[in-house]
């Protein structure tokens, strides 16, 4: 009551307040609802009828169409009276890219020249250079589990390994670590098992990996033209030291013979040489980035974040990308106006909340991979990421359940009070259906892995994905603002926001009780 008292007779002194100090004031346990309520439907609609538009040229990382979206975002926080996040007043934190004019390397093994392409491929760029290594080890299926491991008593650091495509079975045709005949995650989807066998050879401290992808590979050489066409863009000096490539039958049986018969790992001696040859030019892009500063502990930040990017234009298609992420960016420019509000208002958060635009997601969670390398604001401070990529539209494919949903993704992986708080708030304001689908270990989607949120959460900061599925138009020109539910971008963009408005406000930072190590 005292604080209330103190607020009316500010107000009534009138000239001696300036907004500064109105700014600052903050109301505790304040009824966020009315905030909330000035997220609408029709706000969310103009903003993205724009942002999506064919203006806008698909926000193709680093080429104009983009620049025209990070300007918008700027103006949208200036009109707003939001600060820039950085010191020196600019929303901009450049990104340094690099765009790949061409991939090539050389391969000789015992005197044979391999062909780039015909014989083993890449499809993204290696470390540049010579590299001349006298073994082969071959590890079977790759895979390192619990209940099966083809590395143990295998000494593979520093070297060159070679593994393929599925997993073990038994006499009865019943796989080995599921014990049923379901494969597991180091089979059961080709993405999910590429992704876990090169990570595993990483983590063995392998200096690469050949992976021998058997009749896949015709598909991989489709991938890669489409990749040399469209030309990869990667972050400035960040080529992968650890090499990968994908090898046909010819390279892979010539290395080992019985590679398609034999499980069991042995070390092959070879007189091998490659050499990677990868050119590239300088590209710049953007990350947009304001903040609300806390009024009690305005060294704590809450971090919403969504990706501005998009595809750009392919074969004079306009890939307009209005879900994918038009949806997650329109909702943070709502939510940073509810918050600037609240702020106007004396009721302005306890904790910063910062507010996280990122450049080239679709390029590999570039933008969100540079803020965590190089953070405006130290990660050790940060939170938690409220990651939102795609929240307007349903997915098809979810045939039970509300229309009123959202799937969440990540929130108990690093502190189950995160979790917890997600639930009450979505009870006490939003009432929408939360659809862990996605969130299960075993989802060979992966989709914990595949968007922003990621690269805070292997810096152990909690966050929460925010996500309504892929559909018909997911990556493709038909993913226009008309196709949105508005209804249902609204709900969602509301949860979040009361979801950090809790984070931001509540007395104590929430615990990360299952950091990883």
């Amino acid at each position: 009551m005292k604080k209330l008292v103190s607020l009316a007779l500010l107000v009534a002194i009138g000239c001696g307040t300036n907004q500064k100090t109105a700014d600052k004031k903050v109301v505790r346990n304040l009824d966020p609802v009315p905030y909330g309520n000035t997220i609408t439907e029709a706000e969310l609609k103009t903003h993205l009828y724009i942002y999506a538009s064919d203006e806008f040229e698909g926000r193709n990382t680093g080429e104009a169409g983009q620049k025209k979206a990070v300007a918008y975002l700027r103006d949208e926080y200036k009109n707003l009276n939001i600060p820039a996040a950085q010191k020196d007043g600019n929303y901009f934190q450049n990104v340094p890219l690099q765009k790949g004019s061409s991939l090539n390397s050389e391969l000789t093994i015992n005197g044979k020249a391999y062909t780039f392409e015909d014989h083993f491929l890449a499809l993204s760029a290696n470390t540049n250079g010579t590299t001349n290594f006298s073994e082969i080890v071959y590890v079977g299926y790759g895979i390192d589990d619990e209940k099966y491991s083809d590395y143990k008593g295998q000494d593979v650091a520093g070297k060159m390994i070679l593994i393929k495509l599925g997993e073990p079975t038994q006499k009865d045709e019943t796989y080995v670590i599921s014990g049923t005949k379901d494969a597991s995650k180091w089979s059961a989807n080709i993405r999910q098992e590429m992704a876990s066998k090169i990570a595993t050879a990483k983590e063995n401290n392998a200096k690469g990996v050949l992976f021998y992808v058997d009749e896949y590979y015709p598909r991989f050489k489709m991938r890669f033209n489409y990749v040399k066409n469209s030309s990869r863009i990667s972050l400035k000096g960040e080529e992968d030291s650890f090499y990968s490539y994908f090898v046909n039958d010819e390279l892979a049986t010539d290395i080992y013979p019985t590679i398609a018969t034999d499980e069991n790992a042995t070390t092959v001696k070879v007189n091998a040489t490659l050499v990677n040859n990868n050119e590239s030019n300088d590209l710049n892009s953007e990350n947009v980035v304001a903040i609300i500063k806390g009024s009690d502990t305005p060294e704590e930040y809450i971090v919403i974040s969504a990706h501005l990017d998009h595809e750009g234009v392919k074969n004079g298609e306009i890939y307009n990308g209005a879900d994918d992420d038009g949806s997650g960016t329109v909702a943070i420019l709502e939510i940073a106006e509810a918050f600037r509000k609240a702020q106007k208002e004396g009721n302005g958060p306890k904790r910063s909340v910062v507010f996280l635009h990122v450049t080239g997601e679709e390029k590999g969670l570039l933008g969100s991979k540079y803020y965590t390398d190089n953070p405006i604001f130290p990660l050790e401070d940060t939170v938690v990421d409220l990651n939102i990529d795609m929240i307007g539209r349903i997915d098809p494919k979810r045939t039970e359940g509300n229309r009123n949903y959202v799937y969440l993704i990540g929130a108990d992986k690093l502190s189950t009070e995160l979790h917890n708080i997600s639930e009450e708030i979505n009870k006490k304001y939003a009432n929408i259906e939360l659809d862990y689908k996605y969130n299960d270990e075993s989802d060979p989607n992966r989709y914990y892995y595949r968007s922003d949120h990621y690269n805070f959460a292997k810096n152990n900061v909690p966050v929460i994905f925010y996500f309504n599925g892929t559909h018909d138009d997911y990556h493709k020109p038909t993913d226009t603002p008309d196709k949105i539910n508005y209804d249902l971008l609204t709900n969602r963009t509301r949860l979040v926001f009361y979801t950090a408005w809790e984070l931001a406000n509540r007395e104590n930072r929430i615990v990360v009780d299952k950091a990883a190590k």
